[in-house]
């Protein structure tokens, strides 16, 4: 079988080594191999190891961070697998940070330090090289990918898929020198990423502008969750400023408004470690309430020779800044950061489209719910990577089960591309600019229905051209993003998680867990029995 898997972060790393044992696989990927999110991973991957953790305990709080909208299944096999794809990275090399304190042997013997992040009731979150965790990840997948026989197609940038009698047979991508291909295939597995780019202010890098999620909805796949958009609370408030871990504050650093008050406490029993939905709307409101003054980390209670050891790459970026953070707080506020939505797939990855499958934030589980526990996508990336990788051996058991109460509309939003043409290339940059405007103003932290109308209106009024090089693509596949999510982020009349309407702020527990959206002509799949 020739797998093409498109996407070089976690999840298509570990799903081409886990399938080339038994597969002639291809990968894609739009940058260098090491130019995805996973890199970017600060904090670590936050599994129950811990002598006094447990699965359940995992899942517990998974699913109160996802504001009961998180789907069971998915998130028992998340917490239970998570474990073993764990050390599946010890024994292919990943340094993970270790621990002196003999009283910290988790219960396999291993002595891995382990921290906490917002929202966990166990300190879990294993870490590498501080706060290099994804970097130190994805070195080690690179090089035991760079071990197997794999076909690696870098700066290969997925335009389209192909489908074929109602089954994805291939994918249409720009290669190295922007000449358009087409690579045939028995399955496609997307790991392409999230669409961070929607967004003027994000913690993603470059390559994120949603292709995967846009060409799957283009080809007829059910995509799912898209209004759950995660801001993280703490991007470095200055120009090109990166994340700065949620791990900080679970070592203790905590949060101060321009008068110096630590203001969390008063909005949230768990304060700075509450879920990152409540902890960005509690900066947001601070930093509103004090006329646009930013909100300050302050990491200065903690002793500095830890602060420095333990968070070396943060040390450097806010020196580079200009901050000496083991002295000062600084300036922090949110930004876009992960979707929780995405294509849906059941637990094996599979879609509703035949041949096709997704993984990592390309992909919606289900597994994350209204809002991500921090640290949970690294492990989703490798568990759901492995699952997708052993079931292409499967035979597919009919279309994708949606969940339970998932209530499944059809658009009538156009794809971009054949939506109106636009007469000059120089649009594109104003596409992009007027796209990332409108969903960051009106489909962003804070939302109602004035504004989500608005954004439909200017988001139907935007034209593009008949895309040809990679930044066409990439606005194509922005502006159908940015048209569905907002669709979504209006259809659904409640707050829940990451998606706060202000104009229905309270949570209304008879809403559906999910909603679906299909291309415009494609048809509604339908459920078949577990």
């Amino acid at each position: 079988m020739h797998v093409v898997i498109v996407g070089s972060g976690i999840a298509g790393l570990t799903a081409a080594i886990r399938a080339s044992a038994r597969h002639d696989v291809t990968l894609v990927t739009k940058g260098a191999l090491t130019d995805g999110a996973t890199a970017y991973a600060q904090g670590g991957v936050a599994v129950a190891l811990g002598a006094d953790d447990s699965a359940s305990l995992h899942q517990a709080d998974t699913h109160v961070a996802a504001v009961g909208s998180a789907d069971v299944r998915a998130v028992e096999v998340l917490c239970t697998d998570g474990p073993a794809r764990v050390r599946d990275l010890l024994s292919l090399g990943v340094p993970f940070d270790r621990t002196s304190d003999p009283s910290s042997l988790d219960r396999y013997g291993d002595d891995l330090a382990r921290g906490r992040e917002a929202a966990h009731g166990r300190w879990r979150v294993v870490h590498a090289d501080g706060d290099a965790t994804g970097a130190a990840i994805e070195r080690t997948l690179v090089d035991a990918l760079h071990r197997r026989h794999v076909t690696i197609l870098e700066r290969t940038c997925l335009t389209d898929l192909v489908v074929r009698d109602g089954a994805v047979v291939g994918v249409e991508v720009l290669d190295l020198l922007g000449e358009p291909r087409r690579l045939d295939a028995d399955a496609v597995v997307l790991a392409s990423g999230g669409a961070g780019h929607l967004y003027r202010e994000t913690t993603n890098p470059l390559v994120a502008t949603g292709d995967g999620q846009a060409a799957a909805w283009r080809a007829g796949a059910v995509l799912a969750d898209l209004e759950f958009v995660q801001f993280h609370p703490t991007r470095l408030a200055v120009p090109g400023g990166g994340l700065v871990s949620e791990a900080v504050r679970g070592e203790g650093a905590v949060l101060r408004d321009a008068r110096g008050r630590r203001f969390m406490t008063g909005i949230h029993p768990d304060a700075e470690l509450a879920p990152r939905d409540v902890v960005a709307r509690g900066i947001a409101a601070a930093v509103r309430d004090q006329d646009g003054e930013p909100v300050l980390l302050d990491a200065t209670g903690l002793d500095p020779a830890f602060l420095v050891a333990r968070f070396p790459g943060l040390t450097r970026a806010t020196r580079a800044a200009g901050f000496d953070w083991t002295r000062e707080a600084v300036p922090v506020a949110p930004a876009a950061h992960y979707s929780m939505g995405g294509i849906a797939t059941d637990a094996e990855g599979r879609t509703s489209v035949p041949g096709l499958l997704a993984i990592g934030e390309v992909a919606c589980t289900g597994v994350h719910g209204a809002n991500r526990l921090a640290s949970n996508s690294l492990l989703e990336g490798l568990v759901f990577a492995v699952r997708a990788a052993d079931a292409l051996d499967a035979p597919r058991p009919g279309r994708l089960r949606l969940r339970g109460d998932a209530d499944l509309h059809v658009t009538t939003v156009s794809s971009a591309a054949d939506a109106i043409r636009a007469s000059s290339p120089t649009d594109f940059v104003h596409v992009r600019q007027v796209v990332q405007s409108v969903m960051t103003d009106r489909v962003g932290l804070l939302r109602d229905a004035a504004g989500l109308a608005v954004a439909r209106r200017a988001l139907d009024g935007l034209t593009v051209a008949d895309p040809i090089g990679v930044r066409d693509h990439e606005d194509r596949a922005l502006l159908d993003l940015a048209r569905i999510t907002a669709l979504a982020a209006e259809t659904r009349t409640e707050s829940r998680g990451a998606h706060a309407r202000t104009d229905h702020p309270e949570t209304d527990p008879t809403a559906p867990a999910s909603y679906a959206w299909v291309a415009q002509h494609a048809a509604v799949p339908q459920e078949v029995p577990a």
